[in-house]
């Protein structure tokens, strides 16, 4: 059984100085001058991830290069529902952490999944059980939300799957900046936009994500 402590030992915190649906086939995609505009829009100005926050988080959310349990596969990515961080996990027995917040009770799935596809300032329609659950919030967004800042998605998303099923779990960016830290989320995990900006060009496609749950375990899903 893998559970949390095998994967991070937390004592050794070393801040680098450098450092849901969506539609396959949408109509319309945003553009590069449009990216690269959102992007500054949500990245505040001299960003510095170790210390920036005009989101007024907890300083413990903001991303941290810390020390690695041997024998984790760099590339991997980690959750830990507990503490609400992610821990990417690098060469040199190293990982990068950012605070999340993931999902709000039973919506919150652990497992162990594969990333499959990966997408800048992607589109978002929410699911079906989505709507059925809380039509007051999503029955607007029933035929799709289009890229920009207010989308659910924000800057990037990383999408879970299972085999080649989509689960449609994802590791994507909010603009709820201040629910990090809390379980607030539909299912997904919750990162800052720029905080995430930064992690999506370190993940290759078909890495492991392992979200671990509440008691601190996690089981392979099929």
């Amino acid at each position: 059984m893998l559970t949390r402590r095998h994967f991070i030992r937390t004592t050794t915190a070393l801040f680098s100085a450098s450092m849901t649906a969506s539609p396959l086939l949408a109509s319309t995609w945003p553009t590069g001058a449009e990216k690269a505009a959102w992007d500054a829009q949500v990245t505040p100005p001299g960003y510095d991830p170790a210390t920036s926050n005009p989101w007024g988080l907890h300083p413990r959310f903001l991303p941290q290069r810390v020390q690695a349990n041997y024998g984790l596969v760099p590339g991997d990515i980690h959750v830990d529902a507990v503490a609400r961080y992610l821990y990417h996990i690098e060469e040199g027995g190293t990982a990068m952490r950012y605070g999340v917040a993931i999902g709000r009770g039973d919506l919150y799935e652990p497992g162990t999944y594969t990333i499959k596809r990966k997408v800048e300032w992607p589109h978002w329609t929410p699911t079906r059980n989505m709507i059925e659950r809380e039509p007051e919030v999503y029955a607007q967004y029933e035929d799709g939300m289009e890229p920009g800042p207010e989308n659910a998605l924000g800057s990037r998303a990383l999408y879970l799957y299972v085999g080649d099923r989509d689960t449609y779990l994802r590791i994507h960016g909010t603009p709820f900046p201040r629910s990090i830290g809390s379980r607030a989320s539909s299912g997904c995990v919750r990162m800052v936009m720029a905080h995430i900006i930064t992690l999506y060009p370190q993940v290759a496609m078909g890495s492991t994500a392992y979200l671990y749950d509440a008691d601190g375990t996690v089981t392979a899903r099929s």
